[in-house]
């Protein structure tokens, strides 16, 4: 296990977004969940919370970097990993009545966390939840120093990647029929967005 690829952010908040999903997720059966990773959340959380099927996904080029930890699953719950890429609409696989991503909102361009919600506004049915975990901006405002730095930090990375602003992030999400359901402060000045799609 020591030779799988690890991402200490991942391993620092699995649990407190665990805290979260479990209470959100708990009347949901399947959860697809978009920008996976290394896998740590997916087996992490298809473990904890054994009522779910998990579906991981990734981008093509880093369905390698999932795929190691997720075959060292154990149990029956975690789907094999897919490949998604939010911008190429339509989206291959179905889309559940729960959906999660962390981590990915400030590393994609904007014109993709559009088209994400788009899709989302077309295929999300009635009463999905989406839950979102990352930093974010409100007011236009950082909500703190180390949030500053690491947008610094990913504008040298990349020229598409920023901390998103929350008012922006939700316009789009009520435009796709969602409505916030809540705003969890996380640690290391992150958040934990639920919205959920009225019934």
């Amino acid at each position: 296990m020591d030779a799988l690829p690890f991402s200490l952010s991942c391993e620092n908040n699995k649990q407190p977004i665990l805290d979260v999903l479990a209470r959100v997720f708990a009347d949901r059966r399947e959860v697809l969940e978009i920008a996976s990773g290394t896998g740590q959340h997916a087996t992490w959380f298809a473990q904890q919370l054994p009522h779910l099927r998990w579906r991981p996904t990734e981008m093509p080029d880093n369905l390698a970097t999932l795929l190691p930890r997720c075959n060292h699953y154990a149990g029956d719950n975690l789907a094999p990993p897919t490949v998604l890429d939010v911008s190429a609409r339509p989206w291959p696989p179905q889309v559940p009545h729960a959906l999660f991503s962390a981590n990915s909102l400030h590393i994609m361009p904007w014109a993709s966390v559009e088209d994400l919600f788009a899709e989302l506004s077309e295929r999300a049915e009635a009463d999905t939840v989406l839950a979102v975990y990352g930093p974010f901006n409100y007011g236009g405002e950082y909500t703190s120093e180390s949030n500053a730095r690491f947008d610094q930090w990913l504008a040298a990375r990349s020229p598409f990647s920023a901390i998103r602003d929350f008012e922006k992030v939700d316009a789009l999400a009520q435009a796709a029929g969602f409505e916030l359901a809540q705003d969890n402060a996380m640690p290391a000045n992150n958040r934990l967005l639920v919205w959920r799609k009225p019934a």
